[in-house]
């Protein structure tokens, strides 16, 4: 009986990432629009583009077809995983199957599915896709790593309701849990890949990079996938640098958790619709000094601080 209840929080937080993943989207899109002036797509549009493509024929283009279907199984399953380890208005369901190492590890392999998409497309623009993507993840993974060990660090556990509960500011208004906030919200729009950083991508440049050869039930696997990482990273800044109210009654703190997920989908919306994408040597260069920066929060860290 005991393991029933993380399970069907599991459960339960798999479903609301699933649902609530593409009206993000829907969202997003639609606020793009008005910024600029457009009309734009119906709030619901996200969901009909993905019963779309899961009713399409399944074509296996690229080079390696079974490598193709291991990428788009590894990149969803691994975002709903973290799903289940990251607490949404409730504590973290499965919070005694991991740690925040393990967490450190599925946001790393999150990215992989992806390299391992354009590597088995093996298209020209596939290659210089998840080149750019090799790139950004050497120089942007190990902002939200840092940012979860200086919560570590403070909280002198790597317990995950422990670290995911304000742990950076340790206990009050610590330096390094500031340097580390300012860092993460530089950062927040290249951990869900959208516009200035969507680089590796880039459908106006290099026609979806990793994921030109996917198409059909592949293709909304990987977009759904996309589209979960939102509400996914969303939820883990709230909960490094923002849990505050989370702990209220049902439902209070189950809405002032999604009212601030909401609020960083909307942070996420106004910069994509106001910026032009970054080349692959900006984007790197800015995300060198900011690991420089955040380097600097968990020397502070490691002192107190």
């Amino acid at each position: 009986m005991k393991l029933l209840g993380p399970i069907f929080g599991g459960v339960f937080n798999v479903a609301v990432v699933l649902l609530v993943a593409p009206f993000c989207e829907g969202l997003l899109r639609k606020l793009t629009a008005r910024i600029q002036s457009r009309q734009g797509p119906p709030v619901w549009q996200a969901y009909f583009d993905l019963l779309k493509l899961l009713g399409k024929e399944d074509i296996e283009a690229g080079e390696s077809p079974f490598m193709q279907r291991v990428a788009v199984y590894l990149s969803l399953a691994t975002v709903l995983t973290i799903a289940c380890l990251v607490p949404m208005g409730f504590p973290a369901p499965m919070n005694n199957a991991g740690d925040a190492l393990l967490l450190i590890y599925l946001l790393t392999l999150a990215g992989v599915g992806t390299l391992l998409a354009g590597l088995a497309a093996g298209s020209t623009f596939s290659l210089l896709g998840i080149s750019r993507e090799m790139m950004t993840m050497i120089a942007l993974e190990p902002l939200f790593a840092i940012a979860i060990v200086v919560g570590a660090i403070h909280a002198g556990s790597f317990r995950l309701d422990t670290v995911l509960h304000g742990a950076v500011y340790g206990g009050g208004s610590a330096w390094s849990g500031m340097v580390m906030l300012a860092v993460l919200l530089l950062s927040f729009q290249a951990f869900v890949q959208r516009v200035p950083f969507d680089i590796p991508e880039a459908e106006t440049e290099i026609m979806e990079g990793p994921l030109m050869e996917y198409s059909g039930p592949k293709l909304a696997l990987f977009k759904w996938a996309q589209m979960a990482k939102l509400v996914i990273y969303s939820a883990l800044f709230v909960g490094l640098f923002l849990p505050w109210g989370n702990e209220l009654i049902f439902p209070l703190g189950w809405l002032v958790f999604w009212a601030k997920v909401f609020a960083l989908v909307l942070l996420v919306t106004l910069v994509a619709a106001t910026h032009a994408r970054y080349r692959i040597d900006q984007a790197i260069r800015y995300f060198a000094g900011l690991l420089a920066v955040a380097l600097v929060a968990l020397i502070l860290a490691s002192y107190g601080f």
